[in-house]
């Protein structure tokens, strides 16, 4: 009887499991890797929702009119900012400054984690400069957490 009891409880534990629906956040950094230290360098996260189907148009080969949302609706009006280092100053590259931003990064990832998120997945890219005449480049992370729903 116990044994029926314990099956039963776990089975229900896994259907109220596969029932719980999952949010998703993505915070992004971006760090300069502009020489000479002129880069801007951020977290961003987003404090607001938006629904990719108000943007989003379906191409057919009977349709394939062109997109017509408005740009100026996409924009997101409320997020944070959180300034970080960039990676070169004058000098060169500092390291220094990768280390304040690892710190910075791992206090913003803890807490998250304290507010019931997890980790689930890290992607990163980068553009660097490509020689003398460009002068650009960026390192960027997206960090995306999951979580059950809040009920």
């Amino acid at each position: 009887m116990k044994k029926l009891l314990l099956f039963i409880a776990f089975g229900l534990v896994l259907c109220l499991d596969s029932y719980s629906q999952v949010e998703y956040k993505v915070i992004t950094s971006v760090e300069s890797i502009v020489p000479s230290g002129l880069g801007r360098s951020r977290i961003i996260s987003a404090n607001e929702d938006k629904n990719y189907k108000e943007y989003t148009s379906t191409q057919t080969e009977d349709d394939n009119s062109r997109n017509k949302s408005d740009r100026g609706d996409i924009r997101v009006k409320d997020f944070d900012e959180t300034k970080l280092l960039n990676f070169y100053n004058i000098a060169g590259i500092r390291f220094q400054n990768i280390a304040a931003n690892d710190a910075v990064i791992t206090s913003k990832i803890n807490t998250m984690v304290e507010e019931g998120w997890d980790l689930a997945f890290v992607t990163s890219a980068v553009e660097s400069d490509s020689g003398k005449d460009d002068g650009q480049g960026i390192f960027i992370t997206r960090y995306i957490f999951k979580r059950n729903k809040q009920q």
